[in-house]
Protein backbone atom coordinates (compact mmCIF):
# COMPACT_ATOMS: atom_id res chain seq x y z
CA UNK A 1 0.00 0.00 0.00
CA UNK A 2 1.25 3.39 -0.91
CA UNK A 3 2.21 5.89 1.78
CA UNK A 4 1.54 8.90 -0.48
CA UNK A 5 -1.90 7.52 -1.34
CA UNK A 6 -2.84 7.40 2.35
CA UNK A 7 -1.40 10.87 2.93
CA UNK A 8 -3.96 12.06 0.35
CA UNK A 9 -6.80 9.94 1.76
CA UNK A 10 -6.47 11.51 5.20
CA UNK A 11 -7.14 14.93 3.65
CA UNK A 12 -10.49 13.62 2.37
CA UNK A 13 -11.92 12.68 5.76
CA UNK A 14 -15.22 14.48 6.20
CA UNK A 15 -14.81 14.83 9.97
CA UNK A 16 -11.59 16.28 11.29
CA UNK A 17 -9.66 13.75 13.40
CA UNK A 18 -9.14 14.54 17.08
CA UNK A 19 -6.12 16.64 18.01
CA UNK A 20 -4.54 13.51 19.48
CA UNK A 21 -4.96 11.63 16.18
CA UNK A 22 -3.68 14.61 14.21
CA UNK A 23 -0.56 14.73 16.36
CA UNK A 24 0.03 11.00 15.91
CA UNK A 25 -0.30 11.39 12.14
CA UNK A 26 1.97 14.43 12.14
CA UNK A 27 4.70 12.68 14.11
CA UNK A 28 4.62 9.57 11.94
CA UNK A 29 4.53 11.60 8.72
CA UNK A 30 7.53 13.71 9.75
CA UNK A 31 9.47 10.64 10.88
CA UNK A 32 8.70 8.88 7.58
CA UNK A 33 9.54 11.84 5.35
CA UNK A 34 12.24 13.75 7.26
CA UNK A 35 13.66 11.31 9.81
CA UNK A 36 14.56 12.09 13.42
CA UNK A 37 13.89 15.52 14.91
CA UNK A 38 16.76 17.90 14.15
CA UNK A 39 15.43 21.06 15.78
CA UNK A 40 15.30 22.12 19.40
CA UNK A 41 12.00 21.98 21.28
CA UNK A 42 9.89 25.15 20.82
CA UNK A 43 9.35 27.38 23.83
CA UNK A 44 6.35 27.13 26.12
CA UNK A 45 4.59 30.02 24.41
CA UNK A 46 4.42 28.06 21.14
CA UNK A 47 1.98 25.44 22.41
CA UNK A 48 0.90 24.12 19.00
CA UNK A 49 4.45 23.86 17.65
CA UNK A 50 5.60 22.30 20.91
CA UNK A 51 2.86 19.63 20.75
CA UNK A 52 3.80 18.82 17.15
CA UNK A 53 7.48 18.61 18.09
CA UNK A 54 6.66 16.28 21.01
CA UNK A 55 4.58 14.03 18.73
CA UNK A 56 7.47 13.78 16.28
CA UNK A 57 10.01 13.18 19.05
CA UNK A 58 7.82 10.38 20.46
CA UNK A 59 8.33 8.26 17.31
CA UNK A 60 11.99 9.15 16.81
CA UNK A 61 13.21 5.55 17.14
CA UNK A 62 11.10 4.25 14.25
CA UNK A 63 12.65 3.51 10.87
CA UNK A 64 11.20 5.19 7.79
CA UNK A 65 9.41 1.96 6.85
CA UNK A 66 7.97 1.51 10.35
CA UNK A 67 6.74 5.10 10.43
CA UNK A 68 5.14 4.74 6.98
CA UNK A 69 3.47 1.47 7.97
CA UNK A 70 2.14 2.93 11.24
CA UNK A 71 0.90 6.02 9.39
CA UNK A 72 -1.01 3.88 6.86
CA UNK A 73 -2.50 1.81 9.71
CA UNK A 74 -3.64 4.97 11.53
CA UNK A 75 -5.23 6.42 8.37
CA UNK A 76 -7.07 3.13 7.79
CA UNK A 77 -8.39 3.22 11.38
CA UNK A 78 -9.68 6.77 10.87
CA UNK A 79 -11.31 5.87 7.54
CA UNK A 80 -12.97 2.80 9.08
CA UNK A 81 -14.20 4.78 12.07
CA UNK A 82 -15.67 7.40 9.76
CA UNK A 83 -17.32 4.75 7.57
CA UNK A 84 -18.86 2.98 10.56
CA UNK A 85 -20.18 6.23 12.06
CA UNK A 86 -21.64 7.25 8.68
CA UNK A 87 -23.56 3.98 8.41
CA UNK A 88 -24.82 4.11 11.98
Amino acid sequence: EDFEEHAEKVKKLTASPSNEDLLILYGLYKQATVGPVTTSRPGMFSMKERAKWDAWKAVEGKSTDEAMSDYITKVKQLLEAEASSASA
